[in-house]
């Protein structure tokens, strides 16, 4: 049985597979890894889900205030066992439900370019590629999303 459990950065499941998305990001970021993993630490999110197959956590996702109408999507993750089964789209799905019941109107996220799973997952969605905002902006292997809810 799948479902999706919505908590806070706090969550042992959450920490877990977030280190397992951290050593994935390491290996196909390179010598980049450094520099974006600063703008990924967990003491600032305060929205997760996490998805479930029976008791087994095999993904995740967060969202953070950006501004007072933006949240920024962070820490997507499904567990490489678990891709291709729509997972993420459901953990995605969340994610934006949360957003709009806490008074968002949309969500924008930064993807690696390295990482085209993700870009399919984002076009499919719906989101549409924006200039790259804030610590992005000119980095030619970040490409970001906006999607209005």
């Amino acid at each position: 049985m799948f479902t999706i459990k919505r908590t806070d950065a706090t969550h042992q499941d959450f920490i877990a597979l977030v280190h397992l998305l951290d050593q994935d990001l390491a290996i196909r970021d390179g010598d980049d890894h450094a520099f974006y993993a600063q703008y990924n630490t967990l003491d600032t999110i305060k929205h997760v889900v996490i998805a479930y197959q029976d008791t087994i956590p095999v993904g995740c996702g967060a969202i953070k205030h950006y501004d007072n109408t933006i949240m920024e999507v962070k820490r997507m993750f499904t567990a490489t066992a678990y891709r291709g089964k729509g997972i993420a789209s459901k953990i995605l799905n969340e994610l934006e439900i949360w957003t709009k019941e806490l008074s968002y109107t949309s969500c924008i996220l930064e993807t690696g370019i390295k990482q085209p799973e993700a870009i399919a997952l984002y076009k499919k969605q719906g989101y549409e590629v924006i200039p790259n905002y804030g610590q992005y902006t000119g980095l030619d292997t970040s490409i970001c999303f906006k999607k209005t809810l």
